[in-house]
């Protein structure tokens, strides 16, 4: 199983926290992303979504269908992340667009011996992968990359 971790690009300032746009920057972010994605996905990809406006403005560049997942939101646990993407049982990829610090909680769970507060940058993607679906504790870290290396 393949599991991308993509937090959303930058956002707009402002209330209420559901309804945050994507700056111009940040629609630039997610395109450059989205285009390094999907040079790279294989044609099977499951994308889930936050129902926050900016992680669905995100999952949009990509231009195919996603899935909105409400256990996803702001304020998620990792182990919701982890659920909602079937980790590490699922078949083929799953991308998951989010949120921080849930993100950063997550690739902590995966990655134990990163020191704690792990963050991901604004648009940024880490990759994931799981061959031994019996031994979820050996993922394995494939890459990670921010809008600004595209």
């Amino acid at each position: 199983m393949e599991l991308i971790l993509w937090r959303h690009a930058e956002a707009e300032d402002g209330f209420p926290d559901a309804a945050r746009k994507l700056t111009d920057r940040g629609l630039d972010q997610a395109q450059k992303m989205a285009k390094w994605l999907n040079s790279r996905l294989p044609a099977d990809t499951l994308v889930i979504a936050s129902p926050a406006l900016r992680t669905q403005q995100t999952a949009m560049a990509l231009g195919c269908d996603f899935v909105t997942h409400d256990e996803i939101a702001p304020g998620a646990s990792a182990d919701s992340i982890l659920a909602a993407a079937d980790w590490p049982y699922a078949q083929g990829a799953v991308i998951v667009v989010g949120h921080q610090p849930t993100l950063g909680e997550v690739a902590n769970l995966l990655i134990p011996h990163v020191p704690e507060g792990l963050g991901f940058k604004k648009g940024a993607v880490w990759w994931f992968s799981s061959q031994d679906k019996e031994n979820p504790s050996g993922p394995k870290l494939q890459t990670v990359i921010y809008p600004e290396m595209v």
